[in-house]
This record gives structure tokens, C-alpha cells and sequence, in this order.
């Protein structure tokens, strides 16, 4: 005899006492206010529902793999172990896996790429992840400080711009890093060094391959004849804000580059600075270096060896050799700045 079942939020049924999902939060949109779900399987109160899931946990994973109302791709995607940004729709049901930076219990902003599965059907909106997302914090808080009536479009809008805004922030603070190294490198008070940029040139990469990933994901989107018609005007809406987002940091990326070559060629000067100068030393010294070297040869008929003035001359000559050899360099514009 089958177990008996009772209605799931989805509208599909499951098992009674079977093991639930790992419910992070969920939030009912009821007359403009956002009521806290606390049992996923419970009826929804108003028109659109919003669960965030841990993935993490295996009742998740059993509720969505045995949950009849979404379509096998939708689901095999909210479980499948690759992370790769990716989208698709089926029976109208739009789902997608789109990057996040992940966060700590003590720390915001973590340089560590998560991923953040999407499924979005007309009365609900399902969002699961392995560990903590920083999008997900911004998008609740926004949720709880004022709620109004939400519909998919806006959630996704919402959901999207919370992975935006926070990448906005990064980039900002980057963009300063980068200035004030900048600063630095012309005022000439400790210049940074390649080294101390190589800190900021990841962390840029890093933004671009995760945005321009995203932007394709939502750019298929838009082309998809499947796409739902109140979804598209915000499906180009994040597409065009995506490629902003991308083009600050790209620009941030050029104005590094330009820090870097400077600071090239700044080396490289200084490099071509102290190899002058040596081959300078190096010329004077020859001279000098060749008369000595006659002179401590063991060989009769050294010039100054009978006399008690030989070391003295000797030396003089050395002198005079390698005085010769700077006006020799002078005249031929070799001691130039």
C-alpha cells in the first residue's frame, strides 16, 4: 500500500514524515508583506513563494529528486554536481545556474566562487546552494525591510541585482586599491611593485570570467523562444546590467594594466640605469686595470723597477690612463644624462 501523501508547496505530493528539506528560509508574499515559511510542504499564503535551500543537506536533495512537479531537466539540474554557469527551459519553467561569491560566518566577502541553482515557475521561486552565498543575504534583507508585491520577474530582478550590487562593491574597492596605487607610483613615496598587484589583478579575472559567464547565460536566455513573455523585459534588463557591470571592471583592468606597464618601464629604466653606470666603471677601470697588470709581471726590464719612485709612477700612470679614458668617453658623449 502506497504511503499517504499530502499537498507540497510545489503543488506535487510527497510522502507524510518523510525526511524534509533543509529549509535556509522562505518567505510568502501575501498583500504586500513577506510572511516567514517555516514547513515547506505547507500550503502557500498569497500568490508567490521564495525558498532558499541548503544542498548541502540530503533531505534537499531527496525532496527535489522525488518532487513531481517540476520537469526531470529542471531537477537534474538543481542536483547535478557541475557547477558550470548554465540555463534552460522546460514547460515554462526557467532554471539556471549562475556564479556568487561565497561567505563566511565572520567574514562578508570571500574571493571563493559558489554556485547558486535557480528555479523559477509562476507561484514560486527556488533557490539552493552547497555553502554560503552573499547574494542571498542581500536579497533577504531587502525582502524583510520592505516586501511589496513580487512576481517572478521581480524576484529574479531582485535575486540577480543582489549578485550585481555586491560585485558593484568589489569593484569600487578594487578600482580604489588601484588608485591609490597609482598615487603612490607618482608621488614616488613607496611605489608598489608588481608584486603587490598581482593581489588585485586575480581578484579582477576572477569578476570578469564570473560576470561574463553569467551574461551569457542570460543572454541565451533572451534568445530562447521558450522564455516566458513577462520574463524577457527582465531577462535584457540584467542582461544589459551584466554588461555594465563587466565593462567597469574591464575598465578597472585597463587602468591596472596601464599601472603595470608604467611601473615596467619604471624598472626597466632603472635597470638600464645601473647597467650604464657599471659599464661606465667598467671602461674606466680597464685602463687602469691593464697598467697594473704590466707592471706586476715578472719580466726584466720593467719601466720603474730600479728607481724608489716606481710604485708612485706606476700608480700615476694608472691614473692618467683611466683619466684619458673619461675624456675619451665625455668627448664621444658617452657621460651624457
Amino acid at each position: 500500500m502506497n504511503e499517504p501523501t499530502r499537498p507540497l508547496a510545489f503543488g506535487g505530493s510527497g510522502p507524510i514524515g518523510g525526511l524534509g528539506p533543509g529549509l535556509i528560509w522562505g518567505l510568502d508574499f501575501c498583500e504586500g508583506q513577506a510572511q516567514p515559511v517555516t514547513d515547506c510542504e505547507a500550503p502557500a499564503v498569497g500568490q508567490f513563494r521564495w525558498l532558499h535551500l541548503n544542498l548541502a543537506d540530503h533531505g534537499t536533495q531527496r525532496w527535489i529528486g522525488d518532487h513531481a512537479g517540476l520537469p526531470s531537466a529542471v531537477r537534474d539540474l538543481l542536483l547535478a554536481a557541475e557547477t558550470h554557469q548554465r540555463a534552460l527551459i522546460d514547460e515554462g519553467i526557467v532554471a539556471c545556474v549562475i556564479h556568487d561569491f561565497e561567505r563566511d560566518f565572520d567574514v562578508a566577502d570571500t574571493a571563493r566562487v559558489g554556485a547558486l541553482r535557480v528555479a523559477l515557475t509562476p507561484s514560486l521561486m527556488l533557490t539552493c546552494r552547497l555553502h554560503p552565498l552573499r547574494s542571498a543575504d542581500i536579497a533577504k534583507g531587502r525582502l524583510m525591510r520592505g516586501a511589496a508585491s513580487i512576481a517572478p520577474p521581480q524576484a529574479l530582478e531582485l535575486l540577480v541585482g543582489a549578485i550585481g550590487d555586491n560585485i558593484a562593491d568589489i569593484s569600487r574597492s578594487l578600482s580604489t586599491d588601484v588608485q591609490r596605487a597609482e598615487d603612490a607610483f607618482l608621488d614616488g613615496h613607496h611605489p608598489p611593485t608588481a608584486r603587490n598587484l598581482i593581489g588585485i589583478r586575480r581578484r579582477l579575472a576572477q569578476i570578469h570570467r564570473l560576470l561574463s559567464g553569467m551574461r551569457g547565460v542570460f543572454q541565451r536566455l533572451e534568445q530562447d523562444e521558450e522564455l516566458p513573455d513577462s520574463l524577457l523585459p527582465t531577462v535584457e534588463k540584467i542582461a544589459q546590467r551584466l554588461q555594465s557591470l563587466d565593462g567597469d571592471i574591464m575598465g578597472v583592468q585597463a587602468q591596472l594594466r596601464l599601472l603595470r606597464e608604467e611601473l615596467d618601464i619604471q624598472e626597466s629604466q632603472r635597470t638600464n640605469q645601473n647597467l650604464y653606470m657599471l659599464s661606465i666603471v667598467t671602461a674606466l677601470m680597464l685602463p687602469a686595470t691593464l697598467v697594473t697588470g704590466i707592471f706586476g709581471m715578472n719580466t726584466g726590464g720593467l719601466p720603474f723597477a730600479e728607481g724608489p719612485y716606481g710604485t708612485l709612477h706606476a700608480t700615476m700612470l694608472a691614473t692618467g690612463a683611466a683619466a684619458s679614458t673619461y675624456m675619451l668617453l665625455r668627448w664621444l658623449g658617452f657621460m651624457k644624462r
